[in-house]
């Protein structure tokens, strides 16, 4: 197995409910080391930039509008299998579709709500920890 680094994030919705501590400690509970950790409140511009993959989608201005609502808590996960195990750990994005016991099953409020994102590939994974993080930063 090989020990690798994602990236996660806690989103407005969870943050704004006390949620942080419950759901690192789910990552935590599932082997998973946090290396890295900040809560920020991303600009509009921030969140612009980290979502621009999504710039042609008709979900971007909502998606930006609410990521810049409030305050977010921006990780760096690593262990075994990290990518693949933390969006075990998520569930699926739609929380309906979510099996039980997941983040986004229990705590998401909608498919745009659903508390957290994390990144779904080694150079996604990679480009998103650039984005938020500085090398001096990542002090697994």
């Amino acid at each position: 197995m090989a020990i690798e680094r994602t990236f996660s994030m806690i989103k407005p919705d969870a943050t704004a409910r006390n949620l942080t501590g419950a759901i690192t400690k789910m990552f935590e509970d599932a082997g998973l080391r946090v290396v890295a950790s900040k809560r920020v409140w991303m600009s509009r511009r921030q969140a612009e930039g980290f979502y621009a993959v999504h710039k042609e989608r008709p979900f971007f201005d909502e998606l930006c509008e609410f990521m810049s609502s409030g305050p977010t808590v921006v990780q760096v996960l690593e262990g075994e299998n990290a990518i693949a195990k933390n969006r075990e750990i998520m569930g699926a994005t739609n929380p309906a579709d979510a099996a039980e016991g997941t983040i986004r099953k229990l705590y998401a409020n909608s498919i745009g709500e659903n508390s957290v994102h994390g990144s779904d590939a080694p150079e996604t994974a990679a480009e998103e920890i650039r984005y938020w993080f500085s090398d001096v930063e990542l002090v697994g």
